[in-house]
């Protein structure tokens, strides 16, 4: 049997794709640097072998998968064509899988991650599906009918796919290292519009997305009412969220679910949009929204003692400004506190002015030295520009995060892309262990 070796295993992408491959029946191993990342420990539930990055690795019977993360110039890629090993990039392998499916592609500047998990789980309710979720989680089954993929157009790598379906969730300026602005992302989703083969489902709310031109009907969803999928009669509740789903003006179905924020209204009528589209009951759907636990870092909470611990990847103001909708719907008494670690350089820069404006809508801002990333270790941004643009912010260090506790009864918000997790583990650790300022 031919091992697939998977250069930068850990990856959001990578690792779930592993998952999915190695529950369909391959032989999986893979590599990457040491250091700890959540989306590796589904790998290691799995038994599936992490080796840490090495030419040794590499042998000719291998088809090598590579993270769009590496360069040719990696040692293992380089070791793979010596030896005249297949290498295939990552997002080259899913479009080739995809096909094999009612494939469903779910793509967007904000909301990808969540959609992609509430779909999968939905779906799952009326046939079997095979799905990969950018949170690190991978489900592959042999008999599937559905195949839902989180797709994501960072260097226009969504258009190696060729969906039967394409969620688009919005259109937004979100990699100011590769994109020159936002007409640029646009000109993105239009390629990739082209490539679907049934039907676009795209939120009518986003100006950008009502321009989108296709070869196949494009079918929108969102508060407005020219919307072809309309929510209309929103009840918000500490509980989670109740709508009415009108279609072309017609009454659909009420709907809840235990969610929060008009974001996640948003991302359950996509998948209510899918659902009709191919029949499925609304009785199946509500069902299915019911026992959805979330997918992980989004909106994943924590309770210790008189205080709740958010877990959010939110690192785009659109995405933050959605975190904290969602925690004032859940937690309308309490203080928000914001910890927010920037990811990259480039995007810092950016919005620099725009996270500034909506971390001020939190009652208590901690900002976290900037994560770089494989592509961009270094900068010469400083966290404390940004803290100077927020009135009464403050600067949080790791072995610092005692000074928390100052804060009681409180939602903790720890937001970001990089590795702001060991903050709250490490604060979690304090409350723990009864230590406080």
């Amino acid at each position: 049997m031919t091992v697939l070796h998977f250069t930068g295993i850990k990856g959001s992408g990578m690792s779930p794709l592993a998952q999915i491959m190695h529950d369909m029946g391959e032989k999986v191993q893979g590599s990457d640097i040491e250091q700890h990342f959540f989306t590796e420990d589904r790998l290691r539930e799995r038994g599936i072998t992490i080796l840490p990055f090495d030419a040794s690795n590499i042998e000719k019977n291998m088809t090598i998968i590579a993270g769009n993360a590496f360069g040719d110039d990696h040692p293992e890629l380089v070791k793979a064509r010596e030896l005249g090993a297949t290498i295939i990039r990552y997002h080259q392998f899913l479009g080739d899988l995809m096909k094999q499916y009612v494939s469903v592609a779910i793509t967007g500047a904000h909301g990808k991650t969540s959609t992609t998990g509430l779909m999968a789980h939905v779906l799952a309710g009326y046939k079997p599906v095979s799905y990969l979720i950018g949170d690190g989680t991978g489900v592959g089954q042999e008999n599937s009918h559905f195949f839902v993929a989180e797709a994501c157009e960072y260097r226009r790598h969504f258009l190696a796919y060729h969906p039967d379906y394409a969620i688009m969730t919005n259109i937004d300026y979100d990699h100011p290292d590769y994109f020159t602005g936002v007409d640029d992302v646009f000109k993105a989703f239009e390629e990739m519009a082209q490539q679907v083969k049934k039907c676009i489902i795209a939120c009518g709310d986003d100006e950008y997305l009502q321009r989108i031109q296709a070869p196949v009907p494009v079918v929108y969803y969102g508060f407005g009412e020219e919307n072809d999928f309309q929510a209309r009669n929103v009840e918000k509740t500490t509980a989670g969220t109740t709508f009415d789903v009108v279609i072309r003006n017609e009454f659909y179905h009420t709907f809840t679910i235990p969610m929060f924020g008009d974001h996640a209204i948003l991302n359950a009528l996509a998948v209510i949009s899918l659902c009709h589209y191919e029949n499925i009951p609304a009785d199946i759907i509500q069902q299915q929204f019911e026992d959805f636990e979330g997918v992980k870092r989004r909106f994943t909470q924590t309770a210790i003692g008189d205080r709740i611990l958010i877990d959010d990847y939110a690192h785009h103001p659109t995405e933050i400004r959605a975190t904290l909708q969602s925690a004032r719907q859940k937690y309308p008494e309490r203080e928000l506190i914001a910890i927010f670690q920037p990811h990259t350089f480039t995007r810092t820069q950016t919005f620099l002015q725009e996270f500034a404006d909506c971390l001020l809508e939190a009652d208590h801002v901690y900002l976290c030295d900037i994560f770089g990333s494989a592509r961009e270790k270094a900068g010469t941004l400083k966290i404390q520009d940004l803290a100077e643009k927020i009135e009464g912010s403050r600067l949080l260090q790791l072995d610092e995060v005692a000074s928390l506790t100052e804060h009681s009864n409180a939602v903790y918000l720890f937001m970001g892309a990089g590795d702001v997790t060991k903050f709250q583990e490490a604060f979690e650790n304090v409350l723990n262990t009864g230590e406080t300022v």
